[in-house]
């Protein structure tokens, strides 16, 4: 691939988007990789810790096309997939678009929703396309959900099902800005910011860089060690529910994300490392036997991880 899309392109992404938000390159650097990898994320935080703000930064450095819904319990499912109206000028049913007819859609505060409209973006977000009475359309491409959520304790919220849960490549939780950032946030104006970005690449290029994704270099022995991490989640001992197969191809279709954004056109087990948590938080529910032990879900899957031995053949 050209070096100049290799290297150059993604940099010039992450540090405009820096611009915007601070002190979070992890977050950056996650979102990033999910999006070259094709994929959906879930940001789940407080309020006021700059979610949104990310995503129209992203928006605006990816030259996407952008919607955002805040999701009530009064979002109908028709509001995101879209409707047929009756037109008496013409006699016939026209078709009005939801709001997933965009690039990247942003579902603020998802679980604020009813459960039917959560499951109207199931079928989008698995298969690209939306159907309305009958008629299945494609979305535009590239094409991205990134949702927000509360912690699931808030009041008003409404817990997303399992099945919802395991469309989203990654979920990641933002905090708060350390002490430094927290005062560039003060002297600076996000607003102005914001509107002073430029975009970075272009569409095509996104779809160039996630075609060169899927085209990574993974060795044998990487096949047989993201399976093996895939089985280390489903010990009796730490978890209830470990990765399904939809979340072993998550896994490696991020470490390929990793792997390109770092500048390499193959797989190393650190790329499995780096990305391992994301993908595997919200897919995973701890044993009783852990959640009497105190043990968090980060540290299941860190011991998870841990127990599964570097393979040979890198």
């Amino acid at each position: 691939m050209p070096e100049v899309y290799k290297i150059s392109k993604t940099t010039v992404i992450k540090n405009s988007i820096r611009k915007a938000i601070h002190g979070k390159d992890d977050v950056i650097d996650a979102v990033i990789c999910a999006l070259l990898a094709g994929g959906h994320v879930l940001l789940e935080d407080i309020p006021g810790v700059g979610k949104t703000t990310l995503v129209t930064a992203l928006a605006k450095v990816l030259a996407l096309d952008y919607k955002r819904v805040q999701f009530t319990p009064d979002v109908l499912p028709s509001d995101l997939t879209g409707f047929n109206m009756y037109d008496k000028n013409t006699g016939n049913f026209s078709f009005h678009e939801g709001a997933i007819y965009t690039n990247l859609f942003l579902a603020d505060e998802i679980n604020r929703t009813s459960p039917k409209t959560q499951s109207a973006l199931l079928e989008v977000m698995e298969e690209g396309h939306a159907t309305v009475d009958g008629v299945t359309r494609d979305l535009p491409k590239p094409f991205f959900v990134i949702a927000t959520q509360n912690p699931i304790g808030a009041s008003g919220t409404q817990k997303l099902p399992d099945s919802q849960l395991d469309r989203f490549m990654i979920r990641l939780s933002m905090g708060y800005p350390n002490h430094e950032s927290a005062i560039e946030i003060l002297k600076g104006d996000s607003h102005d910011v914001i509107r002073n970005l430029t975009s970075a690449v272009e569409q095509d290029d996104l779809l160039f860089f996630q075609n060169a994704v899927a085209n990574i270099h993974v060795s044998e022995g990487l096949y047989e060690y993201a399976v093996s991490l895939t089985e280390a989640t489903r010990n009796p001992n730490l978890f209830a529910l470990g990765l399904s197969p939809r979340g072993s191809i998550a896994l490696m279709k991020m470490a390929k994300a990793h792997a390109f954004y770092n500048e390499r056109d193959y797989v190393v087990p650190e790329d499995f490392r780096d990305v391992f948590e994301y993908v595997a938080n919200h897919r995973v529910i701890l044993s009783t036997k852990a959640k009497a032990g105190g043990i968090s879900v980060s540290d299941a899957l860190k011991q998870a991880f841990e127990s599964v031995p570097l393979p040979k053949d890198k």
